[in-house]
């Protein structure tokens, strides 16, 4: 071993000395670092074969992952990782030919000559864009939490560490890991300064972050409705996004506190298959079924087909959910350059009832998880939502492209709500029963096209397009009303102690007949909302891309329909983005942003009156770092929001009883703080995700100058997360394929959904445990939520009554999360 490692040594110095007297400091370095490796990276399983490692890069220079290599005609391959590098090991001495490939990326080849006992270098630049390279999610442990690039709906093109915003990344494989099965169960844990607040059952995700409630986006498209969508399902996740602060530029409109992007399953080529089962407690079965292939042989014709049915109990009496999920996907590839895609995604739900919601005259979580505002009497809640959406992706030439995509969305709700009308302070409660439909119509299209200019020494990365959107919504919460739920002998209703079983002839018949925008064209919740806005950004990149400095602005028209054209809202906005970042070092970068926001708001007062639009304003500083090579990476921001038109629960009595839902617009917010988040391998077979958050969130000014220095409705002054996550892997032994994970989440400083009073939150600490084991195809995963069994809030408010009376006083409002419950789930991968 040493004679071998001083010839090498040797012959690296003889290199080195001819190449500084024939070549240029670069090419030295460059070969020099060729040798380095090949001295590094032979191990004794090399000893009697060959190796070949490389590096995938693009024609912009941009990293090339999860891209397929292989030697032609053998069982010799594998696939870059996220930085583009990759590693064949155990190849006998001979010639081969290598094949690179990847969905959307025309193959390249290269012949090779492998010898004994030695690793060959050899690297591949293809002419293909980044942002074109589809992502594939790999089965493997490096980086199984931490992803470099975003998604190509995002329109960036630069690696995560250089773009001057707080982007966290949830990946398919860590929902697996925490048996997580839809968007609000428990993925906001991932994410610094994010939570779920409970409502309607979990039908909806209702996420907030930086102080604000932001909005759901699906494939880079704005999908927020009043009261929707539904939340997605696990089995069409790819990944989840996270862009914190405006991300109004990017993404059309968004919340200056920030938006969450639903990227779906998207067919990759590789025959990767699989099918999973699961169960758990309070009745909880589930079944999804991923088939991802080829329709034709030479891979043009693709396809992608996620199903999932679901069945759950509740910890409410007589409550339950039943689901199913069906999204099949298409991907042609018509040239070289030229890639259409068609999707569809559809989900089915029914729910006893939407209201999870627990009450009490004294304080919360005052009664037990089990208590039941419905009645096992009452039909259920029915939801669906359909999502069809088209992509075109286009290679011009020379670096360039256009993306178009084009997404049609049908939401519907048919069912009946009951909620109390008055609450004695024995507990003693009237519940009234309406009418409960909605049906949303939302429709957007957005075309962009980027590439790089070149200018001298600086490189001009340009990003232009357009993107409009038309949502419409129709309500019927009032048409149709009973007044009290009267019980078998008229029988009080008491929170502490319910009695069920409404007879038939006390259940009222939603007169469902006349359509439902017939309906709700006299009411307030009809909502005509549309936008256009076009967009230009350019990223200049200086001193070898080292520093960029980002200079982009957007104009916005928006126009909100009213009742009359005194009510009608029309705005001409145009938002500034400036943003710069520098590389410290390859690993580290320092960056600061000035960004925007304008979001038109759906939706009317208590008087038929539409909402203004949010206005918003950002302004972030922050480090990002890599270690260890890229296999872990730290993102520390910290931030200043001023959010103006604010939408907040309207509490005036008198408007209430136009408009149970009615809401009010505040005149200003101000959210301020400091976030952490850590992911990645922190040594082998160790995943880790650890984030902690402050958030300092009021009231700065007052529409009704009585709200000014509050904290604003359901923020959270500290939130910290942590999730671990540990496979056993090594051959022979008895714990090989055997993991361990667990994790925490703590939030302190909670405030209630109301400013009318400051009331706060029950501080929540939440432990979950599990194990999992993985033999070939198949993996078997246990996780224990809520350990110590905890009764946790999702959700807290409070009505106040103006005039309480022996038989009506004011009273609190809460949603429990769930209590201690396991899952199993039984997977099966078919290659």
């Amino acid at each position: 071993m040493q004679v071998k490692q001083i010839m090498l040594l040797g012959t690296l110095c003889t290199y080195a000395l001819a190449a500084t007297a024939n070549s240029p400091q670069k090419h030295l370095t460059s070969n020099t670092n060729a040798y380095v490796r090949t001295l590094h990276n032979i191990s004794d399983d090399e000893q009697q074969n060959g190796g070949i490692r490389g590096r995938i890069t693009t024609s912009d220079g941009s990293v090339a992952p999860k891209v397929s290599v292989k030697l032609k005609g053998t069982r010799y391959g594998t696939v870059t990782n996220e930085d583009g590098e990759y590693h064949v090991k155990k190849v006998p001495e001979g010639d081969y030919v290598m094949v690179v490939s990847a969905v959307g990326l025309q193959a390249n080849e290269k012949a090779v000559h492998v010898v004994g006992r030695k690793t060959v270098i050899v690297d591949f630049s293809l002419t293909e864009s980044q942002a074109q390279l589809a992502v594939v999610e790999v089965n493997s442990n490096k980086n199984k939490y931490k992803v470099n690039r975003p998604s190509n709906s995002l329109r960036l093109q630069s690696p995560i560490i250089e773009v001057p915003q707080n982007i966290q990344i949830v990946t398919s494989q860590l929902m697996a890991d925490q048996l997580v099965f839809d968007v609000v169960d428990g993925i906001t844990r991932n994410v610094s300064g994010a939570t779920r607040l409970g409502h309607w059952d979990a039908q909806y995700a209702n996420i907030f972050m930086r102080g604000t409630n932001i909005p759901a986006f699906r494939n880079g498209m704005n999908q927020k409705m009043p009261w929707g969508p539904l939340a997605d399902d696990a089995a069409t996740i790819d990944r989840v996004e996270f862009v914190k602060g405006p991300a109004g530029f990017m993404m059309a409109n968004g919340e200056p506190g920030g938006i969450y992007n639903i990227v779906t399953k998207k067919p990759t080529g590789m025959d990767r298959s699989s099918i999973s089962l699961s169960g758990g407690g309070y009745n909880l079965g589930r079944v999804a079924a991923d088939l991802d292939g080829k329709i034709t042989k030479d891979g043009r014709l693709l396809y992608r087909l996620n199903v999932a049915a679901q069945t759950k109990g509740s910890y409410n009496k007589y409550n339950y959910t039943d689901k199913y999920v069906i999204a099949p996907v298409i991907s042609y590839k018509i040239d070289s350059n030229t890639t259409v895609t068609a999707e569809y995604t559809t989900q089915h739900v029914e729910a006893q009832a939407l209201g999870t919601y627990g009450f009490s005259p004294k304080g919360f979580a005052d009664t037990d998880p089990s208590f039941f505002l419905g009645d096992p009497a009452l039909d259920p809640a029915k939801l669906y939502d359909h999502n069809v959406t088209l992509y075109f992706n286009h290679r011009l030439g020379s670096g360039w492209q256009i993306n178009a995509q084009a997404a049609y969305v049908r939401y519907g709700l048919d069912g009946g709500t009951p909620w109390p009308s008055t609450i004695a302070p024995n507990g003693d409660m009237r519940r009234y029963l309406n009418i409960s439909e909605e049906l949303a119509i939302n429709k957007n299209a957005q075309v962009s096209i980027f590439g790089d200019l070149v200018t001298g020494p600086v490189v001009h990365r340009i990003l232009t397009g357009i993107d409009m959107g038309n949502l419409k919504t129709w309500g019927d919460f009032s048409s149709v009303t009973l007044n009290d739920l009267q019980l078998e002998n008229n029988a009080t209703f008491n929170i502490y102690n319910p009695v069920y079983g409404i007879p038939f002839k006390n259940i009222p018949f939603f007169d469902r007949s006349r359509s439902i925008q017939n309906r709700s064209g006299s009411n307030v919740y009809a909502t005509n909302l549309t936008y256009t806005g076009a967009y230009l950004q350019d990223e200049l990149r200086m001193l070898e891309g080292k520093l960029r400095l980002t200079l982009a602005g957007r104009f916005t028209r928006a126009i909100t329909v009213g009742k009359t054209n005194l009510t009608q809202l029309s705005d001409n906005v145009f938002s500034p983005r400036v943003g710069l970042s520098y590389s410290i070092l390859k690993d580290l970068s320092a960056y600061t942003l000035y960004d925007q926001a304008f979001l038109p708001q759906a939706g009317q007062n208590w008087a038929g009156e539409p909402f203004k639009p949010v206005r918003g304003n950002n302004i972030e500083f922050g480090l990002k770092k890599d270690w260890l090579d890229g296999k872990w990476n730290t993102t520390f921001a910290a931030y200043r929001i001023i959010k103006k038109n604010v939408l907040t629960p309207d509490l005036d009595p008198a408007h209430l009883r136009v408009n149970p839902n009615a809401q009010i617009q505040l005149g200003e917010t101000r959210s301020q703080g400091i976030e952490l988040d850590i992911n990645g391998e922190i040594t082998r077979n160790l995943n880790l995700v650890l984030n902690y958050a402050y958030t300092d969130a009021k009231v700065t000014k007052d529409n009704r100058n009585i709200l000014v220095g509050r904290r604003t409705p359901n923020s959270v002054k500290h939130i910290t997360n942590g999730w671990l996550y540990y496979r056993f892997r090594r051959d022979g032994s008895l714990l090989n394929g055997f993991g361990l994970n667990g994790g925490y989440q703590i939030q302190l400083g909670r405030y209630a959904g109301s400013t009318a009073a400051p009331l706060s939150l029950p501080a929540y600490y939440r432990f979950d445990a599990g194990a999992s084991y993985e033999k070939g195809r198949i993996t078997i995963s246990a996780l224990v939520n809520n350990l110590l069994d905890r009764r946790l809030l999702t959700q807290g408010s409070y009505t106040q009554l103006s005039a309480p009376t022996a038989t009506s006083v004011s009273y609190y409002t809460y949603i429990y999360d769930m209590p201690r419950n396991a899952r199993v789930t039984i997977a099966y991968r078919f290659k």
